[in-house]
Parts: structure tokens; C-alpha cells; sequence
């Protein structure tokens, strides 16, 4: 039997995938690259795709280059740091850091604006109870997931955009003007450190097992045919995402003149959509940051659970979705302000390590097995990245910050692991450099 999909099925599968991707941060850094980039946010943009959209793609592909999830890119090192990798991946992006987020920032645009005495704990326990119970029931069953969000869910996540988008074509609430700072002279590279610091490369290694497990479920069953709808599902979402980033660092271009400032990019949404539409254009907004963080929570809650269970199989799928989806509306509520301040360095920390990972994966052939160079690969860009982390947290003075800023490329700019990396990697393959088992057997 040929195993296909058909046109209606990939797109559905790609805008799922899209819209797992597309989750409110994504929302609010291409305005502001707009605002800042001013007549070059086109340049700004792209720069922000190549390393958003880009390694998300990567981060697909590398799954199934590998396997069929995280745990196979990890098993090149070996078995338990496969695991080690996945439960420390899954457990950052999804209930310590952005699980607990999507309900927050669903509550402070999509919930806040409307409530003209100011919001209030009890209001935010409501909201954020319905939001992960709508949560649970929309992921109970992951066969349908593709269903709910690419046919579903994401069209009105992309009609909100849109209208935000054409009504500020119609009637533009100001004239793009000159960049300013370095997207006045770099435009394409700010936009691509901004790209690689929105984080988005580790959700890619969550998901993949989503969209995979979705492909099954349509009745793809070969690997060549998984890899390749996987991957075909893959590049639309980035193509995708790159359309909406320009829309909305459009809309944000409009106020790089005179009489606009904006310290974040949901400010600026919020200002543009109540100047264009008033109430209704809250609505629109509210309604495009909720659509997107209930796509992103989805996506979230169902790989975490599905790789739980598969990890501990007398752990039911609905169960660990269940506890999932609970703790992390208890942390939305309690907490969550000082759990962020703690895990958002830990991401940057590990961020760096999981890319050069990723990356080296495609070399797999090259390398020929000789893990020293994936170890020490990831040793460097973790050493660089444990100073991003304190950066991150407020930390900068030292003789060891000194010293990165003025000998390790890029460090200032957030991207100084990638010469160490490479470093790490050469030595590694170097003949005589051994301290690894090489005779393990993997699973």
C-alpha cells in the first residue's frame, strides 16, 4: 500500500506545528524589531527567522535524522544521557518555565485589559483553572491533537493576526522611520541574536514527537515516509511563522517615529489594536495571544506526558497530563514570578550545549562515533553558557566576565559558546583523545 498524505493533511499537520511554535513571546519580539528596526525591520526580520523559525526546523530535522525523538539525538553520547537530556529538556520548557507561562500571559492580555478595577487572585485562579482544564481535555486524546489545532484552533490564531495586520495597512498609525542602535548598522545579525534568544530550537525537540506520533496516526507507518512528511511539515511552519513575523514587525515599524515608546512588544500590540479598534481591537488581540498560548500549552502538555509515559509506562498518559497540567496552574498562580527568575537562566545555560547537540547530529557520519568531540562540543558551550545564565540573572561584575567579554567572540552579543564549541569539537576528534567507552552497546 502507498503510503501518502494528502494536501488537506499536510497542511493541517503544518499548521499545527505552526501554531505549537507560535506561542506569545513569538508574538511580541517581531513588533519590537519592528519598532526598533524602523525602515530596516525588513532586514531585522529575516534575521530573526533565520535563527527563531530556522532552528526550530533544524531541531525537527535533527529528530529525525536521528530517530524519532529527543532521546535518540542524546543516545550518540549514550543511554543514560539520553535520558539525563530529555527529562532535563522537558521538565524546563514545559511545568518549570513555559507551561506555567502560557496561562499568565493568556490571563495578563487576553483577561486583564477588560477588567477595569484591575485584576485580582481570585479572577486569575478562574481564568487559569478553565485555561489548563481546556488544556487536558483538548490533549486527553493526542490522536486528535493535529485535528484541534491545525484545523481549528490556528485559523482563528492567524485571522486575529491578520486583521491586526490589515487594519494597520488601511490606516497606518504612523510613518516608518530611521532603525535605531545596532539595527541601525547590523540589522540582519541583531534580528538573528534575537532569534536565537527567543529559545524556540528546544521546543522544536519537544514537539517533534507530536508531529511524528500524528503522522503515524494517519496512517504513515515507514520511517522514509515519516522523515519525509515530518520534514515537509517542518519547513511550512517555518515559512509560516516567517510570514506572520513580518506582519507583525510591519505593524511595529509604524511606530518607529517620533511620540511612540514601548518597552515590550505586547505594549506596543496593545496601543496599535486600541488606537486602530478600541474595545474590539482588545478583543482581537486577547484572542490572538490566547489562541496562541492554548496552541503552545497543547503542544507542551502532550510531549511532556506522551515522554513520561513512554519513560515510565506504569505512568498512564492521562495521568502525567493530568499532574502536568495541575501543577503547572498551581504555579501560574503561586509562584511563578520566582520560579521564572530560576529557570530562565537555566535555559540559557543549557540552550547553548542542546543547539551544538543538535547541530553535530548532522555530522554524525563524519564524527563516526567518536563521542569525545559531542562531549567536549558541549562542555565548552555550556562553560559560555553558564555565563549567559548569570548574565541573564542579573549577574555581570567579575574578572571571569571581564575576560569573556574581551577574549571569546560574540560573548557580548549572547553567542559566544559557538568558537569554543568548535574548539571542543576539533579536540575531541583528535585520535588520542579518549575517556569514553566506545564498546557500550546502545538501545
Amino acid at each position: 500500500m502507498k503510503e501518502k498524505l494528502s494536501v488537506g493533511q499536510i497542511v493541517s499537520v503544518s499548521l499545527a506545528l505552526f501554531a505549537m511554535f507560535f506561542g506569545a513571546g513569538n508574538m511580541i519580539f517581531p513588533p519590537m524589531i519592528g519598532h526598533l528596526g524602523g525602515d530596516s525591520f525588513v532586514s531585522g526580520t529575516m534575521g530573526f527567522v533565520v535563527t527563531d523559525a530556522g532552528l526550530s526546523v533544524i531541531g525537527i530535522a535533527a529528530i529525525v535524522f536521528a530517530g524519532s525523538r529527543l532521546d535518540d539525538i542524546g543516545r550518540q553520547i549514550g543511554p543514560k544521557f539520553s535520558v539525563f537530556l530529555g527529562l532535563l529538556v522537558y521538565f524546563l520548557i514545559g511545568p518549570l518555565f513555559a507551561l506555567p507561562r502560557t496561562g499568565t500571559v493568556s490571563y495578563e492580555m487576553a483577561v486583564l485589559p477588560f477588567m477595569n478595577g484591575g485584576g485580582s487572585m481570585a479572577a486569575s485562579v478562574v481564568f487559569t483553572a478553565v485555561f489548563f482544564g481546556a488544556t487536558y481535555l483538548l490533549c486527553a486524546n493526542p490522536s486528535k491533537i493535529v485535528d484541534i489545532v491545525g484545523k481549528i484552533l490556528t485559523p482563528i490564531l492567524l485571522v486575529s493576526i491578520a486583521v491586526i495586520f490589515v487594519v494597520s495597512l488601511v490606516n497606518p498609525v504612523g510613518e516608518i522611520s530611521a532603525p535605531e542602535g545596532d539595527y541601525a548598522t547590523i540589522p540582519f545579525f541583531k534580528g538573528f541574536v534575537e532569534g536565537y534568544l527567543a529559545l524556540d530550537g528546544l521546543a522544536a525537540l519537544a514537539f517533534g514527537i507530536v508531529v511524528i506520533t500524528s503522522i503515524r496516526n494517519m496512517g504513515v507507518k515507514s520511517d522514509t515516509g515519516v522523515a519525509r512528511y515530518t520534514l515537509l511539515s517542518g519547513v511550512f511552519a517555518g515559512l509560516g511563522l516567517a510570514v506572520v513575523y513580518l506582519m507583525l514587525a510591519y505593524v511595529g515599524a509604524q511606530t518607529s517615529g517620533e511620540g511612540f515608546s514601548f518597552s515590550n512588544g505586547g505594549e506596543l500590540l496593545a496601543a496599535v489594536v486600541d488606537m486602530q479598534m478600541g474595545k474590539a481591537g482588545n478583543i482581537v488581540l486577547g484572542l490572538a495571544v490566547l489562541m496562541a498560548c492554548l496552541t503552545t500549552a497543547i503542544g507542551l502538555a502532550t510531549s511532556f506526558a506522551d515522554y513520561i509515559s513512554e519513560l515510565r509506562p506504569a505512568w498512564s498518559y492521562k495521568k502525567v497530563l493530568a499532574a502536568v497540567c495541575l501543577f503547572s496552574f498551581a504555579v501560574s498562580n503561586i509562584g511563578l514570578t520566582t520560579m521564572i527568575s530560576i529557570t530562565l537562566p537555566a535555559l540559557v545555560m543549557i540552550y547553548p550545549p542542546v543547539v551544538v547537540l543538535v547541530l553535530m547530529t548532522f555530522l554524525k557520519k563524519f564524527i563516526n562515533g567518536k563521542k569525545e568531540a559531542y562531549v567536549l562540543a558541549m562542555v565548552m558551550a555550556f562553560i559560555v553558557g553558564i555565563f549567559d545564565g548569570l548574565k541573564n540573572a542579573g549577574i555581570t561584575e567579575g574578572a571571569a566576565f571581564d575576560f569573556m567579554s574581551e577574549y571569546i567572540p560574540f560573548f557580548d552579543l549572547g553567542v559566544g559558546w559557538v568558537i569554543p564549541a568548535i574548539v571542543g569539537a576539533v579536540i575531541g576528534m583528535l585520535p588520542f583523545i579518549r575517556f569514553m567507552n566506545h564498546e557500550q552497546k546502545e538501545r
